[in-house]
Parts: C-alpha cells; sequence; structure tokens
C-alpha cells in the first residue's frame, strides 16, 4: 500500500533564499509476510519558489521579517498551509549561516513550516545536502563510482564526494560569487570578507571597502580561487591558503581515493554550464559570473570528466525538501503530549571518538555542536 507525505524546503543562502514542496511517496517494500520495511520509493517536486535574494539587515544580520514574509506568500501561492506539511528541513547556508540571529531565523521558519520542519545547520549537512539535490549521489550509485559535487554559492563552496551513493568525504571552503561586491554598474569594492581582505594582503594587493579594482586585479583574484579549488580536488599541491580558507567546524578532503566524475550546483554553476549565457561580467555586482566562467576554462574541467547537475541554483533546497528525510525502522509510535520535539541537535560520532577518554569525547561533542 502506498502512502503521501509532503514536505518542505527552505534555503536561506548568502545571495538567494528558496522554497520548495516536495511529495513523497511511501511503500512497503517487504514481500509476503515478512516483517515491514517502509521506504521512499519516489520524490516529486510539485512547487518551486522564486529565486529571491537574501534580505539583510546589516553584514551581520538576517532581516528575519522579510524572510517570513517572503515565506508566507510562497505558502499562498503554492496553495499550501503549514498543516498539510508532514515533514521538511530548514537550512541557513553560507556566509548567512554565519549571521548573529541565524539560528533563530532557522527555528522561527521551521515553526512558520510546520510541526515536522526542522532547522537545519553545519557545513558538512549542507555539503551533503546540495551533493544529492545535484544528483552527484545518485550519480554515484548508478555508475558505481566515485563522484564529488562543488556547491559554489556567494559566499561558499561546499564539496561532497560519494562512492556508490555514500557520502566518503566533505568540506567547506570561504570561496564564493559574493565574497567582493561592488557597487551598482561599476568595480568600487562595497564589501569584502575578511578571509578575502586576508588573502589579497598575501597576494601582494591588499583590498578594502572603497578600493576600485581594475580587470586585472579581479581577475588575479578570481584565477587565485579557482586555484584553490583545483587543490581541494587534489590537482595541484595543497598550499597554506587551502588550510586558511577552509571553512570553521569542516576539514579538509582526506583526498585518498580517485575521483570519476564531478558536477558543480549553486549560483555560481549557472555561470559554469552557460545557463545564463547573455549575463555580463558584473552583472550581480558581484564575482560570481567571472567566477563561474574561469572555472568552465581550468583543469577542473580539462582533468577530471564532468557531467550536468541535475540541479544548479536550486541544488541545496531541493536537498533540504527531498532528501533530509528518511524513513527507518518498521513501526513508529509517539505521543502527542510528548511530542513534536523540534530542532534536537544530532552529531555522528566515529569509532575513534567513541574510544576517547570521558573528557576527551565531551570535548568532542562540544566542538561538533559548536
Amino acid at each position: 500500500m502506498r502512502e503521501e507525505i509532503l514536505s518542505a524546503g527552505i534555503d536561506i543562502g548568502t545571495s538567494t533564499t528558496q522554497l520548495v514542496f516536495t511529495r513523497m511517496f511511501l511503500e512497503n517494500v517487504s514481500p509476503g509476510a515478512m516483517i515491514p520495511k517502509v521506504e521512499i520509493v519516489d520524490r516529486q517536486v510539485i512547487y518551486r519558489s522564486q529565486v529571491h535574494f537574501t534580505p539583510l539587515l546589516s553584514p551581520t544580520m538576517i532581516d528575519a521579517d522579510k524572510v517570513r514574509k517572503l515565506m508566507e506568500q510562497e505558502f499562498l501561492n503554492a496553495g499550501i498551509s503549514a498543516r498539510e506539511i508532514d515533514t521538511g528541513a530548514v537550512i541557513i547556508t553560507g556566509e548567512t549561516a554565519r549571521k548573529e540571529n541565524a539560528r533563530q531565523v532557522a527555528d522561527a521558519l521551521s515553526l512558520l513550516a510546520g510541526d515536522f520542519v526542522v532547522a537545519t545547520a553545519g557545513p558538512d549537512l549542507e555539503s551533503i545536502i546540495s551533493g544529492k539535490g545535484a544528483g552527484a549521489a545518485k550519480q554515484s550509485f548508478d555508475k558505481n563510482s566515485i563522484v564529488a559535487n562543488l556547491d559554489i554559492g556567494g559566499g561558499t563552496t561546499n564539496i561532497a564526494t560519494y562512492d556508490v551513493g555514500e557520502v566518503i568525504d566533505t568540506t567547506c571552503l570561504d570561496i564564493g560569487g559574493r565574497l567582493i561586491k561592488f557597487e551598482k554598474g561599476g568595480t568600487e569594492v562595497t564589501y569584502i570578507s575578511d578571509k578575502w581582505q586576508e588573502m589579497t594582503c598575501r597576494m601582494g594587493m591588499p583590498v578594502k571597502v572603497g578600493d576600485h579594482l581594475n580587470r586585472s586585479q579581479i581577475d588575479r583574484i578570481v584565477n587565485r580561487m579557482v586555484e584553490i579549488l583545483e587543490e581541494v580536488m587534489g590537482l595541484k599541491p595543497a598550499t597554506n591558503d587551502l588550510a586558511f580558507l577552509i571553512g570553521r567546524g569542516t576539514s579538509d578532503l582526506h583526498r585518498n581515493y580517485r575521483l570519476d566524475q564531478i558536477c558543480f550546483s549553486g549560483g555560481v554553476a549557472v555561470h559554469i554550464y552557460d545557463q545564463e549565457p547573455s549575463a555580463t561580467d558584473y552583472q550581480y555586482g558581484d564575482l560570481g559570473v567571472l567566477l563561474g566562467k574561469a572555472i568552465r576554462q581550468s583543469s577542473l574541467f580539462k582533468q577530471i570528466s564532468v557531467f550536468d547537475a541535475v540541479e544548479t541554483i536550486r541544488a541545496t533546497v531541493i536537498g533540504a525538501g527531498s532528501h533530509a528525510t528518511d524513513i527507518s525502522g518498521s513501526t513508529i509510535n509517539f505521543s502527542r503530549d510528548v511530542f513534536p520535539i523540534k530542532n534536537v541537535p544530532a552529531l555522528r560520532l566515529s569509532l575513534k571518538d567513541e574510544a576517547l577518554s570521558a573528557d576527551e569525547l565531551a570535548k568532542t561533542i562540544h566542538d561538533k555542536l559548536s
């Protein structure tokens, strides 16, 4: 007997905010009189919101009221109420996850979206979700191969590697299209992230807000971003700059396997795959278009087999709405006077972690939750 559940996925990213609704189909896949085993056998995305620019109050604060109003309007546009939602996830990604009120915004939106929609966080989870939304996990499973997805957004590049559909490696780098922003129609710097302010100093061409950059300077910055991506994928020797750009809460890739294929998702991937050929170099007042074009010409395309992601700019929100829910076990029983308990932190401990002393284990758990 087939059942249906409705899932909501909300992604609040460095550049854009999106929502999707996905209908999931559950079925008992065990034959005859065997113990039931219920699995998700199909997923259908039934609504995709507009791609909204993420509203900010300041460089350190999300405009929570505007985000909420955007999502409320999208619920109305879809003709769906929170009462109809059975599961789902809200994920705040990229540089937006570092804003002062990021967690409060995620928790508030999970309440808006329904009792069983949870707030999620963490660069490794973001990498896994976007990789599934881009189709890298499925490609790896279907081709019995090792596949990596690079989700390149406005503030970060999230990377997940899959071996026959199972994630084996993740990382997150401070590389993205909006880490330097320009005035509309020009190249005067209106924003530069702390890390890329330091990176430009390391490159011998310090950049600060108010500077007017010429094309040669911009190309140097973009090309250095591409070189770091080539380093993390094992195409060039790793430098200290790679270690510097690895995001908080994650670690470098292991690079102890041979990649068969890679794909790209995120807003920059639109320009990697030339899905918006009419876009001018500074169309969005940032580095995104130029970064995408430079990646297309890099050794990432020349030395590794590249396939088209099934989703680019929507990969993370599709992953949150369609791949953040799993069914386990054969029976579920709960009491409405206890549940739902929302947004309980979850983490994975390795065998190495579990062998630590009590004090070391406590510190490891604290670090994983921070």
